[in-house]
């Protein structure tokens, strides 16, 4: 069965390619000096995120290979044009959705889905350059299918951040251009910076700005070079003091700011400069350009808002679930014990998810902050009866709830009938890194009372054994020592760590 490639909307057979046309305008780019690119490892971050998916790839396609100047989630640098997905969605105008390769005769055989890397969904927005000719495309990959595909946010999402890459790749080119022309031909280069749709401008070695282009004239409505007063008040401050350690260290200058429209708006912007050298290596002039971000910005912003929303409606969830238990139990008196449990368990999930995904204020992302969110109930600081000691590790979101869980158990039951039931017990949790892609988590009660029978595996045990060997990838061991109850937790780092 084939599956057609959505997102085109043209239904027209695809398009025949100059392709020595086409690898003339990719290596006027010289994007491969761009591998790597912090702007360009960003915009993938972002992707992969926006998509929720593991990896995200800037490809541009070459005679024979396919090569990946930004990627995320991928350690290989390049592959076969022979393979290439993107090979395929540069030739279109619109997103390539592939939602099950296994499912599609174009690549169901590809080697990239038969084998490693696995790919079941790929979604690609081609970088066309100005001339229309096909570079490559922004592509966001999963290992698993996808049926319902992206939603329309994340379709425009990709479309924006496709444009900021040629952007990008666009300032790149200039830029060399520019370097180039510079020697012995200033009025040529003036005339090409004037017609470039980024703003650009210069300054001598002291950092006195002597030059902008027509575009900054058109964008800010400002006349004169030397009556530059455009940038956010919000943002001037570290824009200054980035700009005064980039003229000291030599350093290329890299900012992101606010930048106010001729209608009196404000954009973002990611401004850019380089030092022009002499033959001795002295800094002889600046030059900078600035590009108009602000769409990808916007983008971002209402990503954050509807995390935001999702998150206080989750919280919501947790409070109306615990308020049901509630009620059921006033009914049922004799459900009392099981409906405590389970309203501290809600509370706990809910602790942990605040904690990862906050309504307010800043997220936090690490292991022992964690920990300590969900053993407050026994005690904080001097006073904690629960000790967190060791190594500490970024968390994904994902692994809180299983954390939350498997911690959360094993809290009570030593409430119950362990350590944490009489007045003197303790518990001493040590995290360790283990360099083996395994996080050791050794739960070791003491002062407790001797258990008067060997415990059997109940819904508890059942609960730990499904969030530790399902959701975090790993194993879990008990016993009993003279002073009280072990659990050694094996965990996957891939499964926790970020």
């Amino acid at each position: 069965m084939t599956e057609a490639k959505t997102g085109s909307g043209s239904g027209n057979p695809l398009p025949v390619i100059n392709e020595a046309r086409r690898l003339e305008t990719l290596a006027d780019y010289h994007a491969t000096q761009l591998s790597g690119d912090p702007e360009l490892q960003r915009i993938v971050h972002f992707a992969a995120k926006l998509c929720d998916v593991p990896t995200a790839i800037v490809s541009l396609v070459e005679s024979e290979r396919q090569c990946f100047i930004a990627r995320e989630g991928l350690e290989d640098e390049e592959t076969p044009r022979s393979v290439s997905f993107c090979a395929h969605a540069m030739l279109d105008d619109e997103l390539m959705e592939i939602r099950d390769a296994t499912q599609d005769d174009r690549f169901a055989k590809n080697a990239l889905v038969q084998g490693g890397p696995q790919i079941r969904f790929y979604a690609g927005q081609p970088l066309h350059a100005n001339d229309g000719s096909p570079l490559g495309a922004l592509c966001v990959i999963d290992t698993k299918p996808r049926p319902d595909g992206l939603n329309a946010l994340q379709k425009q999402g990709l479309k924006v951040l496709a444009e900021a890459v040629m952007c990008r790749m666009q300032g790149h080119r200039d830029a060399l251009f520019a370097a180039k022309e510079i020697k012995g031909k200033e009025g040529q280069f003036l005339t090409l910076v004037d017609s470039i749709p980024a703003i650009a401008w210069s300054t001598d070695a002291e950092g006195n700005f002597d030059y902008f282009n027509r575009r900054m004239i058109e964008f800010t409505g400002i006349e004169r070079a030397d009556n530059i007063d455009a940038i956010h008040p919000e943002d001037a401050e570290a824009a200054d003091k980035a700009w005064r350690h980039s003229l000291t260290t030599g350093e290329p200058y890299e900012a992101e700011h606010r930048l106010r429209h001729a209608d009196g708006s404000f954009r973002w912007m990611m401004a850019r400069a380089i030092p022009v050298r002499d033959d001795t290596g002295k800094i002889i002039r600046w030059f900078g350009s600035a590009v108009d971000i602000d769409a990808v910005h916007k983008l971002s912003d209402s990503r954050d808002l509807m995390a935001r929303e999702l998150s206080h409606r989750i919280k919501n969830i947790f409070a109306v679930v615990s308020g049901l238990i509630s009620l059921t139990i006033r009914k049922r008196p004799d459900q009392r014990e099981l409906g405590d449990e389970l309203i501290q368990t809600i509370r706990a999930l809910g602790r942990a998810h605040d904690f990862v995904r906050p309504v307010d204020g800043a997220a936090s992302d690490n292991l022992r902050g964690l920990l300590q969110e969900l053993f407050a109930p026994y005690g904080t600081g001097d006073g904690a009866r629960v000790r967190v000691v060791g190594d500490d590790f970024g968390i994904l979101a994902r692994s809180a709830t299983p954390l939350a869980l498997v911690f959360h158990e094993l809290a009570t039951n030593s409430a119950k009938y362990g350590a944490l039931s009489v007045e003197d017990g303790f518990v001493e949790l040590s995290v360790s890194d283990q360099d083996d892609d395994l996080l050791v988590l050794l739960w070791e009660e003491h002062g407790g009372p001797p258990p008067k029978t060997m415990p059997t595996d109940g819904f508890g045990s059942r609960l730990v054994e499904m969030s530790v060997t399902g959701q975090l990838g790993g194993s879990w061991e008990r016993r009993w020592s003279e002073d009280g109850l072990v659990v050694e937790l094996s965990l996957s780092k891939k499964a926790i760590a970020a």
